[in-house]
């Protein structure tokens, strides 16, 4: 390789890892569909509360990853980035005979993402919004089904954040 080009790939090796790890910092936003509820909570602080107002409201948490942890690993600094999968088998029993296809959104999932000052936001796709696909095949008992994930997951969105 002539000096020219190792001096191009050695820069372009140190400037594309500052550049990506911009473009993932950013905080959450309203979008159609979900909900979203920025905080005074720290991420871990956000995570654990979360995770007790999902038992707290009946759900049990059958999910939790994130690439904060294995990103560390590696020597790359990202904010708090959690998912976490709340269901319950009540609700998989019943949408499972409603459509087979459905079943592939359980759990239905909280996210809580670290915000550039340091707070954290719980944000969540509507399950009617996530199980919306689906109506069409499985009819108003689902619409019913999602509704009522609706109003458990806005009271653990309530409990979790404070609001």
């Amino acid at each position: 390789m002539r000096p020219l080009r190792t001096l191009q790939a050695a820069l372009l090796a140190i400037a594309l890892p500052g550049v990506c790890l911009a473009q993932g910092v950013a905080d959450m936003a309203s979008r159609p569909g979900w909900a979203v509820f920025p905080t005074g909570h720290d991420h871990a602080t956000l995570v654990d509360r979360t995770r007790a107002a999902v038992t707290e409201n009946g759900l049990a948490v059958v999910t939790q990853a994130g690439p904060t942890g294995a990103a560390r690993a590696r020597g790359v600094a990202i904010p708090g980035n959690t998912v976490i999968g709340a269901f319950n088998n009540l609700y998989a029993v019943r949408i499972l005979e409603l459509s087979t296809p459905a079943m592939i959104e359980a759990p239905v999932r909280l996210y809580v993402t670290e915000n550039a000052d340091g707070t954290a936001t719980l944000s969540y796709k509507l399950p009617s919004a996530v199980f919306a696909p689906y109506v069409d095949e499985a009819g108003p008992a689902l619409i019913q089904a999602a509704a009522e994930l609706d109003g458990l997951f806005a009271a653990i969105a309530r409990d979790a954040t404070g609001q």
